[in-house]
């Protein structure tokens, strides 16, 4: 018995350690909006985009979100229509953070738990405490190691929604008509 323990000992102690690091980017992320938020008057909404695009391209996996927000449609798409893709719905995404995080009333993230999924990705589970407020629930999906999607309120998948309403966009007018929307959309976030 001795034995067997001093054996899963040392796997014991690294749970914590593991869960931390499943936790880093989500964490890096958070960091990054608490700094725009404290400076967001100071940034304006160009700066808020400027400071929150390294992070965001470092945590988030931009071009698995954008597959799963355009949905079965982008396997007829060219290489060069998917990189267009790829790149306004990065900049979108990011204007939107910028957009939104635009100042600081005392708000502060807690990283709650995660659980892994049965396919090994992680699910870490967040939310947004705000003073005199309801706190938001944020749940991040992450696969190997970066966010592929997020859920609001703990259960409205981000991409879901994003997908059913891109497929009225490309039904009409293909990659093309969503890269000219989603440039559109950034343009005016970041006014």
């Amino acid at each position: 018995m001795i034995s067997l323990a001093r054996r899963a000992l040392p796997a014991l102690l690294l749970l914590p350690a593991l869960a931390r690091a499943q936790a880093a980017p989500i964490e890096r992320l958070h960091a990054a909006l608490l700094d725009v938020m404290r400076n967001a008057g100071a940034l304006g909404v160009r700066g808020r985009e400027q400071r929150l695009r390294p992070v965001m391209e470092q945590v988030f996996n931009l071009p698995a979100m954008t597959r799963i927000a355009v949905g079965p449609a982008w396997t007829g798409f060219s290489p060069a229509e998917q990189e267009a893709l790829v790149t306004a719905f990065s900049d979108w995404s990011i204007a939107t953070y910028a957009n939104r995080f635009d100042g600081y009333g005392g708000e502060r993230f807690e990283t709650l738990g995660e659980s892994a999924r049965p396919n090994g990705d992680q699910l870490v589970n967040t939310r947004i405490v705000r003073p005199n407020d309801a706190p938001v629930a944020i749940n991040y999906l992450l696969r190997e190691g970066r966010i592929v999607d997020l859920y609001l309120t703990g259960t409205i998948s981000e991409l879901a929604s994003r997908r059913a309403e891109f497929a009225t966009i490309l039904r009409d007018g293909g990659a093309a008509r969503l890269v000219e929307e989603l440039r559109r959309r950034t343009a005016g976030l970041l006014r």
